[in-house]
């Protein structure tokens, strides 16, 4: 297998419904491992994602896991993922991506002729789409 780079997102229990939603919004195949799955059926965090993985029709991988009781939770900071492409698709993943969330710079026309929008979505998660314009 050739190497990739792909997401892997933190959650604070709530993994399984971020997942469910990126994949109600890329569509694509889902797979959940809790941590009871692995052994661990009688602790508080049986119920909890230990690995998720979305791999999208798109040909996209999200990956992400919660983050055990014990843990402290750190929300996302310092970091957007960022899809880029010609792909009218994309319109639609904004859409998706920001109902819900924060819209941090609109869709809209740039500077460099692409449209261009920011959001972070309902789960915290920061998201760039840049839907690049035919060349004159």
């Amino acid at each position: 297998m050739a190497s990739r780079l792909n997401p892997y997102l933190n959650f604070n229990g709530n993994a399984r419904q971020a997942l469910e939603f990126y994949t109600s919004v890329f569509g694509g195949e889902l797979t959940l491992s809790t941590f009871a799955d692995f052994g661990n059926q009688g602790s508080p965090d049986a119920d909890r994602i230990m690995h998720g993985q979305l791999e999208t029709v798109a040909g996209y991988t999200i990956m992400a896991a919660d983050v055990t009781s014990e843990m402290a939770y750190q929300p996302p900071a310092g970091f957007a993922v960022s899809l880029s492409g010609d792909d009218d698709a994309l319109h639609g993943y904004w859409e998706k991506l920001s109902a819900g969330g924060t819209v941090t710079m609109p869709m809209q026309k740039q500077v460099w002729g692409d449209e261009f929008g920011m959001c972070t979505d309902r789960f915290g998660v920061p998201w760039l789409i840049n839907i690049s314009q035919p060349q004159a």
